[in-house]
C-alpha cells in the first residue's frame, strides 16, 4: 500500500504530469487520503512517469511495467517497496480509465519478486536450558518457570498458553490439550521438566486462585494472566539469566521446533505438534536447522574452515 514506511524508489525528475494532479485530488477528496499518504502515492507515480520517459502512458504495455519493476529491483529495491510501487500504480490507471478513457491497466497482474523470508529466531539449547532453570520457591518464580518450561516443552503459541484452562494438563500421559488457530483442537506431548515444574505451579495456584477462575496460568491477584504480562516476566527472566537476546513467547515456540527437528528430522511430527495446516509453514524450520548442522561442521570438521569465514 501506498504510504507504508518502506524504502522508496530513486527520486526521478520528470515534468509534472496533467493527470498526476486529478489523481492526488481524488485521493484527497474522494479516498480522503491524508497528505503525507497522497505524498507517497505522488513519488510512486512520478517514478513511474520517469520511467516512461516519452512513451505515452496509454501506450504502455505490461512487458514495460515488467522491465520497470526489473530495472527498480536491480537499483536495490525490495518486494515489499515494489509492492508498494504497483499498487499506486495499478491506482493511477484506474483513475485514468474511470476519468479520461484509458482502456487498459498495463500493471494488472505484474507481481513484485519475492522478499526473502526472515528466519524465526531461536535459542541454542544451552540458551533455553539456562531460561528455564529458574531458581527459588517464590510463587511468581514457580509460576514462570511452569510457564516458560510449557513454552519451551510443547512449542505452544502465547495465545494458547494464556488460554489453557486447569484440567488441560494430563498429567498421567504427559500430554496437554491445545485449541489453537482456527478453534482446532490439539494433544501435545509434554516433557518430564515441565511436568514437574507445572506440579509445582499447581500446588501454589490453589494458594492464589480466585474463586470459579479456570484459567492455568493466574497473577498475583488470582485472575488469568494476560499475554502482556507474560511477555514482560519472560524479558525480565532473559536478562536475569544472563541471556544476550531479547527474548520473546515465539522465540521459545520456535527454539522448541528447531530443537526437535534437530533431533529428529521428522518435519511432519514437528507440524503436528505446532498445529501448523501446512507443512511449508513448518518448512521454515529445516533452514535453521540446516543453518545450526552447518555451524556445527564448520566449527567441528578440520578441514571445512575456509580462510576469510
Amino acid at each position: 500500500m501506498a504510504g507504508a514506511t518502506v524504502s522508496s524508489p530513486p527520486d526521478v525528475s520528470v515534468p509534472e504530469n496533467p493527470y498526476l494532479a486529478g489523481f492526488l485530488s481524488q485521493l484527497r477528496q474522494e479516498r480522503r487520503l491524508s497528505r503525507h499518504t497522497a505524498d507517497a502515492y505522488a513519488r510512486d507515480v512520478r517514478a513511474l512517469l520517469g520511467l516512461a520517459g516519452t512513451t505515452p502512458l496509454a501506450e504502455l504495455q505490461i512487458h514495460q511495467i515488467r522491465r520497470f519493476v526489473a530495472q527498480l529491483h536491480g537499483r536495490g529495491l525490495g518486494g515489499k517497496s515494489l509492492a508498494r510501487l504497483l499498487s499506486a500504480w495499478r491506482g493511477f490507471f484506474k483513475y485514468l480509465a474511470r476519468d479520461h478513457g484509458f482502456s487498459r491497466n498495463p500493471c494488472a497482474g505484474v507481481r513484485p519478486p519475492k522478499s526473502p523470508k526472515s528466519l524465526p529466531k531461536a535459542l541454542s539449547p544451552d540458551e533455553a536450558t539456562r531460561l528455564v532453570s529458574i531458581a527459588g520457591d517464590d510463587k511468581l518464580a514457580v509460576r514462570d518457570r511452569a510457564i516458560f518450561e510449557l513454552f519451551y516443552s510443547s512449542g505452544l503459541r502465547l495465545s494458547e498458553l494464556t488460554s489453557l484452562k486447569s484440567g488441560d494438563v494430563n498429567f498421567a500421559d504427559a500430554t496437554v490439550r491445545v485449541t489453537g488457530k482456527g478453534n482446532k483442537t490439539r494433544v501435545v506431548p509434554v516433557g518430564s521438566h515441565a511436568l514437574q515444574a507445572l506440579k509445582a505451579w499447581m500446588m501454589v495456584r490453589d494458594l492464589l486462585v480466585k474463586q470459579d477462575e479456570a484459567a492455568m496460568f493466574i497473577s498475583h491477584n488470582g485472575g488469568a494472566i494476560t499475554p502482556r504480562a507474560i511477555q514482560q516476566r519472560l524479558k525480565i527472566w532473559s536478562i536475569k539469566q544472563g541471556l544476550p537476546r531479547n527474548v520473546h513467547p515465539h522465540m521459545l515456540r520456535h527454539s522448541f521446533a528447531s530443537h526437535v527437528l534437530q533431533s529428529s528430522g521428522d518435519l511432519r511430527a514437528v507440524q503436528e505438534m505446532l498445529g501448523h495446516s501446512s507443512i511449508s509453514t513448518t518448512q521454515v524450520y529445516t533452514h535453521l536447522d540446516f543453518q545450526y548442522l552447518a555451524k556445527v561442521y564448520d566449527q567441528a570438521h578440520p578441514r571445512a574452515k575456509r580462510k576469510g569465514k
